[in-house]
């Protein structure tokens, strides 16, 4: 099993940034890489960010000027740094954990609200 524990939403402006943390434990030989998702009020939950366990990085073209994905192995953390939020921004962030590249793992999500 693992154990994704995510942190770092709150309320922001916009404009301005956030770096939510997502803490990894358990038993993570068969990870092959995790992803940031959102799911805003009455929307699909979408995956925007993932980074593999070579740390190949995708981020989706509508994000990725603004957000990094990344990883601390020795923290046992995967980062989301967020620039430049926006009032669109605003939505529940989950990390979640790949096997075999499918997300078998997720958190509970923390969220982010931002004002305009």
């Amino acid at each position: 099993q693992v154990q994704l524990a995510e942190s770092g939403g709150g309320l922001v402006q916009a404009g301005e940034s956030l770096r939510l943390s997502c803490v990894v434990s358990g038993s993570i030989a068969d990870i092959s890489g995790f992803g940031w998702y959102r799911q805003a009020p009455g929307k699909e939950r979408d995956v925007f960010a993932i980074i593999s366990y070579d740390n190949s990085t995708f981020v989706v073209d509508s994000v990725k000027d603004r957000f990094t994905i990344s990883r601390d192995d020795a923290k046992n953390t995967v980062y989301l740094q967020m620039n430049n939020l926006q009032p669109g921004d605003t939505a529940m962030y989950y990390c979640a954990a790949y096997v075999n590249y499918d997300p078998r793992y997720w958190g509970v999500g923390t969220q982010v609200t931002v004002s305009s």
